[in-house]
């Protein structure tokens, strides 16, 4: 049987269970992991349908149930996978190719989900209104200096209420407060767009520097109309002044029905080999998780840096009060 990509929404019909299959729900558009799934179909012989399905996730696997075709999820955002896990649809996978290939900060500490690929936040910066090692710090973009020079997305979105609960699990309440208003006292409009249109703005002289993920460089690379705008910053990757890069993950999960679950175990476990972490790195722009796998020429060029190191289940956990902090400040007012 051949691969089989379905764009699905929220009410549309359950895949049909066969032999020797997996059924996947995924977050990342199916083009994104097409090569993984032909990869994996040629070397075990297992079909893998894919059910892309945008928003609802949670709520649909809830609605099945135990009925659910679903044997795995693929999302690509840690407050998804904390979403996914609070909902109770999830089972805990003791798997050892699993803990051997992910750390420890990586995935769940019930092993309810595993990071498949990393993506660092950092900060994109004008090539010439910016000097060499001027960002060097998260908690320096509420510096006054910044006053009027920075471009971000809406803090409410998912990649900064995450940079906004590991902020706070470094810093405390208080002071995630006080950054959270010195960087909105800086910003040069009100937030609005995704990561590549504050790249825009700063290639338009709206701004100087923007938060964005690191694969959205490799994105606009690609893109004819949005080349320029990646050919007027440069990737600058700042820390917490205790720590590292913030790095948020792409990731996957197995459901609580998965009736298919030797298959889904298989694919969990080539998922985190090394020809698979290279090829869904390489295909997203990302890092892999797994030691030793070497990064795409493109990425590597962006330079090194150090991951922080606090636990993503602790950042997953922080997200509900660091977006109250969010809103208690208004910052997207």
């Amino acid at each position: 049987m051949r691969p089989l990509i379905l764009a699905s929404l929220l009410g549309a019909t359950a895949m049909p269970a066969l032999a020797q299959e997996v059924n996947v729900y995924s977050h990342r558009q199916p083009e994104l992991i097409q090569p993984l799934i032909d990869a994996f179909t040629a070397e075990t012989g297992i079909a893998v349908n894919v059910a892309f399905v945008d928003k609802g996730m949670v709520e649909r696997l809830q609605a099945e149930g135990a009925r659910s075709p679903a044997d795995l999820v693929l999302t690509v955002d840690v407050a998804r996978l904390g979403e996914v896990k609070d909902a109770g649809v999830l089972q805990a996978v003791e798997d050892e190719t699993l803990t051997d290939a992910i750390p420890d900060a990586l995935r769940d500490d019930e092993n309810q989900w595993f990071a498949l690929t990393t993506r660092a936040r950092i900060v994109y910066a004008h090539n010439d209104r910016v000097a060499d090692g001027e960002v060097t710090t998260y908690e320096d973009l509420a510096d006054p200096k910044w006053q009027g020079r920075i471009c971000t997305r809406s803090f409410t979105n998912d990649y900064n209420v995450a940079l906004t609960a590991a902020f706070l699990a470094h810093h405390g309440e208080e002071e995630t407060v006080a950054w959270l208003e010195g960087v909105k006292s800086n910003l040069a409009k009100r937030p609005e767009g995704g990561d590549r249109d504050q790249v825009k703005s700063i290639w338009a002289g709206e701004c100087d520097i923007s938060l964005g993920n690191t694969y959205y460089m490799g994105a606009m690379l690609k893109d004819a109309e949005q080349q320029e705008w990646a050919e007027s910053v440069r990737i600058m990757f700042p820390t917490f002044e205790d720590g590292g890069t913030h790095v948020n993950v792409s990731g996957m999960a197995m459901t609580a029905s998965a009736p298919n679950r030797d298959a889904a175990l298989q694919l969990m476990e080539f998922l985190v080999g090394d020809e698979a972490q290279r090829i869904y790195a390489e295909t997203n722009n990302e890092f892999p998780v797994k030691d030793g796998v070497d990064r795409s020429e493109l990425v590597a060029s962006w330079g090194d840096f150090t991951p922080d190191d606090l636990s993503l289940t602790e950042i997953s956990d922080l997200r509900p009060q660091a977006l109250d902090l969010i809103e208690r400040v208004n910052f997207d007012g």
